[in-house]
């Protein structure tokens, strides 16, 4: 061994000795160096040609040029109102121009001082890491570019790597010969300027936030361009460590981390040293906004739309939380905050009559008019704090959990209440609750305007206009006369006897008979004409007229215009025995308006991508399902519960809705021991359908004097059309006529039924008029 060692000693003791001794040396010295030059171009050509799927692909040219930022679709009311948001990630992409100068001093100073001077990579910040990790200290060297790079296309990700991720050094290299190449192109693609704003707008602050603009809400509840120059350091701080440096979770280090950067601000003079000295002295203020989706315009409305627009993203290729879609509904956010606060104030009331009917006593009962036992216990067991409780103690400890008084807030029509009850109260307060549902469209394109699917969607998540189906009660009945004026050779004019009805039919295979009554149990006795008959709802009539036309016709017009709820063929059908919702019967009426064609209520009227090219229209669906005649025809019978005397809908005559030759046809309807209240209004503009009832059938009220839809649906809507008139911004929506006849009305139709004193029923006053006092209460 020492004589090996002695033969390389004199061998380079003899190489040094010769005269060309130092040639030699720079000679294989240059060769290695351009091997390893020649070496390390062809590791990058090899990277970037990804050969033999080594190292996993580059950004193309396309990719790079386009880069997919994922975006947040955007929702707009038809008035240009934003109303919500779909997205993954919490982004609202913004321009550099709406960026204070105070972030991007912050930016530069703290994460790449040299951004404006470099091309990507800043070779003095990778010899400064070299050189610092020799020394033992690990110090970050990327540039904005190569963050930029990283965040963009997602260059650590598995997706991204190629078959040498295994190798823990080279895997490393790989990664950051990527990147680098990657920043480059991004150089020579975008300005410095598109560059800040595309990494501002792609960068985690926490919280949910991703971008400068959400960030600025989300802690600050400001724009961009609004931020300080403290709020600016507070953010950009965040991007070294979100969650250490939050100002939320650790205010202290949040703190210390702005000044920190303020003071990079400083070093770099971006910012004077007597601003520097008096920020720092500051405390954190924070004034926290925290975006939820339910909140806003139309929140049981965007659930629906929530449902239209996954379809329609699956069906055409788009990514609903990341392709930045502009969607324009048809929704009106004037017309809709109307019908909000109309539903509101009628239903504070309605709410306050109905407690009075029922003090000191519980409304849920049966049938043969007793209160129905363990009703509320009942209840309680499908509830999701029952099954934790049955799951984790025992019976006498779920007892007294279920009767320990709490504090709680719980909705009410006047506003939040704040209060102590137990679970068992609270669950009874709550089954006293009366809820409501309105829709309107516009009749001849079928964009919907309002919807307010209930009380409050933060409460209540169920949708009273499509989710649920209730007994509509004599709104139904229009289905009867639509058959018979348009197949059976019917008109307004054709008389029918108020009187006695028996109707026989066979029920699997047995003879029965229906005795139909009408509302107020009063017979006219005499021959009356259809309008009349629609006009103050009488059962009788509708009965013998179902009994004509045959309970499969009505079935089939009520399908034919619109109606999609299974549908049982019953001698009773043409009285609402079928449970329906709001948003199929509110199209089927707009047929009456629209000459008798069909239109699909809309949703959505036309999607943009997030360039705001327009990119489809969304055009209804459309179908003639009766001839214009018999449409006309329906219209003016409709009239009649305001013309007629004694109509149903003569109520509204209380509302400041009328004048200027306004004309309104309506509907009213109530089902069965008056659990649902129904109203469909219908004025040239709009067709609103209102439900009004509790969530459980057996709670109502006790009589039709307080319980039948003239009393609890059309108030909203007379309140709601009220509103509409009232605000002269609204262009859109004003009083006027009705519309003429499209055609040539060949069936006699006028026929005007003289006034006469309705008989009264004694039996029925009697039933009612312990209830006079609920009304005191309101007035």
């Amino acid at each position: 061994m020492k004589a090996q060692l002695h033969y390389i000693k004199n061998k380079i003791k003899n190489l040094f000795s010769k005269p060309y001794s130092y040639l030699k040396i720079a000679i294989w010295l240059w060769i290695g160096f351009a091997f390893a030059i020649m070496s390390t171009l062809f590791f990058v050509k090899a990277i970037e040609q990804n050969y033999f799927n080594l190292f996993g692909e580059l950004p193309s040219l396309y990719s790079l040029e386009n880069p997919k930022i994922p975006e947040p679709s955007l929702i707009f009311t038809a008035d240009s109102v934003p109303i919500g948001r779909y997205y993954r990630e919490n982004r609202i992409p913004t321009a550099y121009q709406k960026i204070a100068p105070e972030v991007i001093k912050a930016l530069i100073a703290t994460e790449d001082v040299r951004f404006f001077k470099h091309t990507g990579i800043d070779g003095k910040a990778l010899l400064g890491v070299l050189w610092y990790n020799l020394k033992g200290s690990r110090r970050g060297g990327s540039t904005i570019s190569q963050q930029l790079a990283k965040n963009l296309f997602k260059t650590r990700e598995k997706e991204t790597l190629g078959k040498l991720n295994n190798l823990p050094v080279v895997s490393t290299l790989v990664i950051k010969i990527k990147e680098w190449i990657t920043a480059v192109r991004l150089e020579r693609t975008f300005t410095k300027h598109e560059i800040l704003t595309m990494y501002l707008n792609t960068v985690d602050f926490g919280r949910n936030a991703f971008g400068i603009k959400a960030a600025a809400q989300s802690f600050f509840s400001v724009s961009p361009e609004h931020l300080t120059t403290e709020q600016a350091a507070v953010l950009i701080g965040l991007l070294k460590a979100s969650s250490t440096y939050s100002p939320i979770l650790n205010p202290d280090k949040s703190r210390a981390r702005r000044n920190v950067v303020m003071a990079q601000m400083k070093k770099y003079g971006l910012l004077h040293s007597d601003t520097y000295d008096s920020l720092k002295q500051l405390p954190l203020t924070l004034k926290l906004y925290d975006y939820k989706p339910e909140d806003g315009v139309g929140s049981y409305y965007r659930q629906e739309l929530n449902a239209f627009m996954q379809q329609w993203c699956q069906e055409n290729g788009y990514d609903l939380h990341a392709d930045g879609l502009r969607i324009y509904t048809t929704l009106d956010s004037r017309i809709q905050a109307h019908a909000e606060k109309a539903v509101q104030e009628k239903m504070a009331q309605l709410q306050k009559i109905f407690f009075a009917h029922w003090r000191g006593q519980n409304p849920w009962y049966n049938n043969k008019y007793q209160e129905i036992p363990n009703f509320l216990e009942d209840a309680i067991k499908e509830t999701e704090y029952y099954a934790y409780l049955k799951q984790n103690y025992s019976p006498d400890s779920m007892r007294i959990l279920l009767n320990k008084p709490k504090k709680m807030t719980v909705f009410s029509w006047n506003g939040d209440r704040d209060t102590v009850l137990s679970t068992m109260d609270s669950l009874r307060y709550y089954k006293h609750l009366l809820h409501a549902g309105m829709i309107s469209i516009d009749p001849y394109t079928g964009h919907i305007k309002a919807w307010v699917g209930g009380a409050d969607y933060r409460y209540f998540q169920y949708d009273h206009v499509k989710q649920a189906r209730r007994q509509p009660g004599s709104t139904f009945k229009p289905f009867i006369y639509t058959a018979a004026i348009d197949s059976f050779d019917y008109s307004p004019c054709d008389r029918f006897r108020d009187g006695f009805t028996q109707i026989r039919y066979e029920e699997k295979g047995k003879n029965k008979i229906w005795t139909p009554r009408n509302a107020d149990w009063i017979y006219l006795d005499r021959d009356i004409t259809l309008r009349h008959a629609i006009g103050r709802s009488l059962n009788t009539v509708a009965a013998q007229l179902t009994e004509k036309v045959g309970w499969q016709s009505v079935a089939d017009y009520a399908q034919r215009m619109g109606i999609k709820s299974p549908l049982a063929v019953v001698p009773s059908i043409g009285l609402g025995a079928n449970d329906v919702n709001l948003h199929e019967m509110v199209g089927a009426y707009a047929v009456f308006m629209n000459q008798g064609v069909h239109t699909e209520p809309q949703l959505v009227s036309h999607i943009a991508d997030k360039y705001g090219r327009v990119i489809a229209h969304i055009q209804p669906q459309r179908k003639r399902v009766i001839k214009p005649e018999s449409a006309w025809l329906m219209l003016y019978m409709l009239r009649g519960g305001i013309e007629e005397p004694h109509g149903t809908s003569r109520g509204l005559y209380s509302y400041r809705i009328f004048g200027d030759n306004n004309q309104i046809a309506g509907k009213t309807g109530t089902s069965s021991r008056h659990a649902d209240g129904w109203y469909f209004g219908l004025t040239n503009d709009l067709v609103t359908g209102v439900w009004v009832g509790a969530r459980d059938r057996v709670v109502n009220f006790r009589s039709g004097k307080e319980g039948e839809g003239s009393k609890t649906a059309m108030p909203l809507f007379g309140r709601f059309l009220e509103r509409l008139y009232q605000d002269e911004e609204i262009t859109s929506i004003k009083k006027s006529p009705l519309p003429q006849p499209p055609v040539k009305i060949l069936k006699p139709y006028i026929c005007p039924t003289p006034y006469y004193e309705k008989p009264k029923n004694e039996k029925e006053e009697e039933n009612t008029q312990e209830d006079d006092e609920a009304f005191k209460v309101v007035q």
